[in-house]
C-alpha cells in the first residue's frame, strides 16, 4: 500500500495547478501573506502527522489482529471502506466543531478571513496529538489494513482540497449527494445561520441524515473566519493561540466539573 503522504505529494503538483489557475482567475479571493502560511502550515502539519503514524503504526497493526472480520482488498470492500471513512470523518468534523479539545486543531482550519484552494492546506500540527486517528480506529477493528485505513483517510483529504474555493457555483445534482464548494463554503462561514453546518468530506448525505444540513442563502454574503479571538497571522499563533485561550478559560472555571465542561463541551468565544 502506497504512503499516506506519498498520496498526498503525489498529488501536489494537480493542487498548486489549481492555486495558480484560481489566482489568476480570481485574485480578489487570496491574500500572498495568507497563502504563504497555508502552505507553511500544510508542511507543519504534513511532518507532525507523519512522525506520529510512523510512531503509532506498532499500535495499529498490534490492534488488527483483533478485527471482527478479515476484508481482503476488492472493489466491494474498498467501496465499503469509502463509505465508512466518510462516515466517521463527518462524526471526527463534527465533535472537532463542538468538543474544545479537538477544536484545539481544528480552529487552525478555519482561522482565515480568506476562502480559496491554499486554505485547504491550513491545517494544524496538533491532530496526531489530540486523537484524530481514534475516529478511524473501528475501521481497524472491523477489519480493514491499517495501511488501507490511512491511505482511503488521505484520499478523502484529497477531495477535500477541491471544495475550498469560491471560484465554483452550484453543481446540480452533485450537490444532494456529494459535499461540494456550495456546501463548503457555508460550513467555513460565521454568519450565525451557516455556524456548524454542512460537516461532510466527501459525502453531504451524512449532514442531510443527521440534522445539520443548510442550504445556501444567497441573500446571505459570507464571513469566513472564526468566531472569538482570531490568532495572528503566523503558522505559531495559528496553530497555538487556541491553547491559551483554553488555558484561560480553565483558570477561570471553578471545579472539577467546570473545567471538564470547557475542556471537553463547546468551545465557548471569549
Amino acid at each position: 500500500m502506497i504512503p499516506v503522504e506519498l498520496i498526498l505529494l503525489g498529488l501536489s503538483p494537480v493542487f498548486f495547478l489549481c492555486v495558480f489557475i484560481e489566482f489568476k482567475k480570481a485574485r480578489q479571493f487570496y491574500n500572498v501573506k495568507d497563502s504563504v502560511n497555508n502552505a507553511l502550515l500544510a508542511l507543519l502539519h504534513q511532518g507532525s502527522d507523519a512522525v506520529v503514524l510512523l510512531l503509532l503504526m506498532p499500535f495499529f497493526i498490534w490492534l488488527h489482529q483483533f478485527s471482527l472480520f478479515k476484508i481482503e482488498l476488492s472493489a466491494l470492500s474498498l467501496f465499503a471502506g469509502f463509505v465508512l471513512q466518510d462516515f466517521l470523518y463527518y462524526w471526527f468534523h463534527r465533535a472537532s466543531h463542538n468538543i474544545h479539545w479537538f477544536w484545539l486543531a481544528h480552529v487552525v482550519h478555519h482561522s482565515s478571513t480568506k476562502m480559496n484552494f491554499t486554505t485547504a492546506f491550513r491545517q494544524s500540527v496538533l491532530y496526531p496529538f489530540v486523537g484524530m486517528w481514534l475516529f478511524w480506529v473501528p475501521m481497524i477493528l472491523v477489519g480493514f489494513s491499517p495501511s488501507l485505513v490511512f491511505a482511503i483517510v488521505a484520499i478523502n483529504l484529497a477531495y477535500q482540497f477541491f471544495v475550498h474555493t469560491q471560484t465554483i457555483g452550484h453543481l446540480g445534482w452533485v450537490e444532494r449527494i456529494f459535499n461540494t464548494p456550495t456546501h463548503h463554503r457555508i460550513h467555513h462561514a460565521t454568519n450565525k445561520p451557516y455556524i456548524d453546518k454542512n460537516y461532510g468530506g466527501v459525502l453531504i448525505i451524512w449532514d442531510k441524515l443527521f440534522g445539520t444540513f443548510a442550504e445556501e442563502d444567497k441573500t446571505i454574503r459570507i464571513k469566513y473566519g472564526i468566531v472569538g479571538k482570531m490568532p495572528k497571522d503566523n503558522p505559531l499563533s495559528a496553530n497555538f493561540s487556541q491553547i491559551g485561550v483554553l488555558r484561560e478559560q480553565l483558570q477561570q472555571a471553578k471545579g472539577i466539573k467546570a473545567k471538564l465542561k470547557r475542556l471537553f463541551g463547546y468551545p465557548v468565544a471569549d
